[in-house]
């Protein structure tokens, strides 16, 4: 495989002919226009060859791929045991914030992602050409052996790798097989939607293990019964279910990205009640849209996709709702993918919600109206309802059991695909659906079940870990604990404490980010206010220099800010409204004082929604987390300290060491 545009040892790299090499890359590029570029380059290439020309044995890539930030990295030198990341700015006399963290971000993309980085040691450099030079930072090495970034004026980039190499007896690095080692990326859910919104396969930008191999599994279940209703003819709904992190919102996007992509006459859309999801991911594929619009035009990018907007391809569930109560024809599309559709609402509040706007008629639950819309279509059509366990996190949320429910009240002929854990006892169904299930559905496709984790690269435990912390018996908790130098979790009295621990984590382009229940109104005097509403796309997708970004660690985001989104590091503030009193306790704050949590309507307890709550916050961390317990006020009686005293003892002994003060 050419990771990059070309590579040669320094002896023969030195000796080439600008032009010719200028050729060679203008040849490899995927723009059309490479203007701008090939200014650059003229730059570039000199410098280069007179670093070259001093490091004769060291080994150049001009143009490496940095395939999951969909970029490529100016320039990557071996040299003796060291690996350095060159980044230009050609042009600029300072070094924005931004430059830096992308340089940072490449190097930690190798060091995270590509097997024959994982034990070398790498030195980000960024180089802005008009800069005067630089009294040089050393940086310093983390315990990844991934310096912090340094900056470098132009006469100062030698200098520098001479200054690194003599510090260093390590062993050699040979530069062709580490060049050659696997890269197995694993993406956000952002970068995973940009990735196939431009046609990337997500075989292409995830990593080839037993997540991948889950996720591979279920996308070409999915695609066969789209395969065979087309050529029979008839309806058909597939039921996914996973496990927290498994990937069931990149499965839903990779389904409705590759249908498309396969066929230019199947329509097909993924659709979510989560406001905050659908806007973020549009949000980011328009940006993302104008980036490569500014970047030039690729030859050879995939236009199949582009040519639908993002708000066709992924679209909020009230709007597909409304679209088709006005319009009583058959819908647009033949594949529709409802993500989290355990939280469709059930009949009665799905009826109080449409009568405030002016529909008074409406007597269906979601998952009923949703079904009779796909059910005009007289040719085929395919549901896939992707469904993540104990992810129902407000009341009106009926459940996988309410679909099923629409389906016996639709006319026949709906074939049922489903994963075998719905048809076991102890499941997310009643015995009289599992009855039903067994009477209509398909013979069980294990592979509609994602049971591996794929959120976190470094620990595929968290997920069973953080259920079992929700559950009564620290032991086993204790037991399922990951190990802390793969995925560390750490516990705090301060939130002070907290947003250093995160601040020093956070590194190149990754995020961070405050968390919270949205009933945690007692966090409000730690200066936690979860009634201020965050600007989604803005907290997610801003940089840190922004205010209102997550990383900035200002504003705090809830369960109904993040379900189905990730963060690198996160810090949960744990509110008494979930506290342990010989298991786990439920309750609301409301005017001054807490209460007792009303009574669901919808079969499931309200006690489930808070831990539901809870589950989703502690899930969404890639790297690793922090939990904030506040100390309380004995002053305050809605702040009881024993209360959140029994919660920090509860963390202890499911083995989540203290945060330790930092010097």
């Amino acid at each position: 495989m050419n990771r990059a545009f070309f590579d040669a040892p320094g002896e023969v790299f030195s000796r080439l002919s600008p032009s010719a090499l200028l050729g060679k890359f203008v040849a490899a590029s995927p723009f059309d226009d490479v203007k701008d570029q090939k200014g650059a380059w003229i730059f570039e290439i000199p410098h280069l060859q007179s670093i070259a020309r001093a490091l004769p044995q060291a080994h150049f890539f001009v143009k490496f791929s940095i395939p999951r930030m969909g970029r490529r990295a100016d320039a990557i030198v071996v040299a003796g045991p060291l690996i350095f990341v060159l980044e230009y700015k050609v042009g600029e006399k300072a070094f924005p914030r931004h430059a830096i963290e992308q340089t940072y971000g490449y190097a930690l993309d190798l060091k995270n992602f590509h097997a024959t980085s994982h034990d070398k040691a790498i030195i980000p450099i960024l180089i802005a050409t008009k800069a005067p030079c630089q009294q040089i930072d050393f940086g310093f090495w983390a315990a990844d052996q991934v310096n912090s970034p340094v900056c470098c004026a132009a006469d100062d980039v030698l200098p520098t790798i001479l200054r690194f190499l003599a510090t260093t007896s390590a062993p050699l690095v040979q530069a062709e097989t580490w060049a050659a080692g696997a890269y197995h990326p694993t993406p956000t859910i952002i970068e995973a939607a940009e990735a196939l919104y431009a046609g990337h396969d997500v075989r292409e930008i995830s990593r080839y293990e037993a997540g991948i191999e889950n996720l591979t599994r279920t996308t070409d279940s999915i695609n066969n019964v789209v395969a065979r209703m087309k050529a029979e003819g008839g309806k058909a709904i597939c039921f996914v279910t996973g496990v927290p992190g498994a990937g069931k919102t990149l499965a839903g996007l990779n389904i409705a990205a590759g249908q498309l992509a396969q066929d230019s006459k199947i329509n097909a859309a993924y659709l979510s009640g989560n406001g905050p999801l659908v806007a973020v991911l549009t949000t980011a594929l328009k940006r993302d849209l104008a980036r490569r619009a500014r970047n030039q035009n690729l030859k050879k990018q995939k236009l199949y996709l582009l040519g639908r907007a993002p708000d066709a391809i992924i679209q909020a569930i009230h709007k597909f709702r409304d679209a088709y109560l006005k319009n009583p024809g058959p819908p647009f599309e033949h594949v529709v993918v409802f993500d989290e559709a355990q939280r469709a609402w059930g009949k009665e509040k799905a009826s109080k919600f449409m009568a405030k706007h002016g529909h008074h008629d409406f007597d269906q639950s979601e998952p009923a109206y949703l079904l009779s819309v796909m059910n005009r279509r007289t040719d085929w059509c395919v549901v896939i309802c992707l469904i993540g366990d104990g992810q129902e996190i407000h009341d009106g949320e009926a459940g996988i059991g309410e679909w099923l429910r629409a389906l016996q009240a639709q006319a026949d002929g709906w074939k049922v695909f489903s994963p075998p854990r719905l048809q076991q006892a102890g499941g997310p169904l009643d015995a009289g659906l599992i009855w039903y299930l067994n009477r209509v559905g398909e013979p069980p496709d294990p592979g509609l079940h994602l049971d591996v984790s794929i959120r976190s690269f470094r620990s595929n435990k968290v997920s069973d870990f953080i259920g079992a912390l929700l559950g009564n018996d620290a032991a086993i908790a204790f037991a399922k604990r990951p190990d802390i130098g793969d995925f560390p979790i750490y516990r705090t009295r301060s939130i002070d404490r907290a947003r250093r621990w995160l601040r020093d984590r956070r590194r190149g382009s990754e995020r961070s980010g405050l968390l919270a229940s949205s009933n945690g109104l007692r966090l409000k005097p730690e200066g936690l206010f979860v009634k201020a509403k965050i600007d989604g796309p803005t907290w997610f997708l801003n940089s840190s220099d922004d205010v209102r970004s997550s990383s900035a660690l200002e504003e705090v985001a809830t369960e109904f800010d993040v379900q189905g989104l990730e963060l690198d590091w996160t810090c949960v503030a744990w509110d008494s409204n979930l506290r342990y009193q010989n298991g786990w306790r439920a309750r609301s704050f409301k005017g001054t004082k807490w209460q007792k949590t009303s009574q669901s309507h919808s079969g499931i307890s309200n006690d489930q929604y808070v831990r539901n709550a809870y589950r989703v916050l502690l899930t969404r961390a890639r790297q690793g987390m922090v939990i904030f317990i506040p100390r309380g006020d004995a002053a305050d009686c809605t702040r009881p300290p024993a209360d959140y005293d029994a919660i920090d003892t509860w963390l202890a002994a499911c083995g989540i060491p203290e945060l330790a003060p930092m010097t």
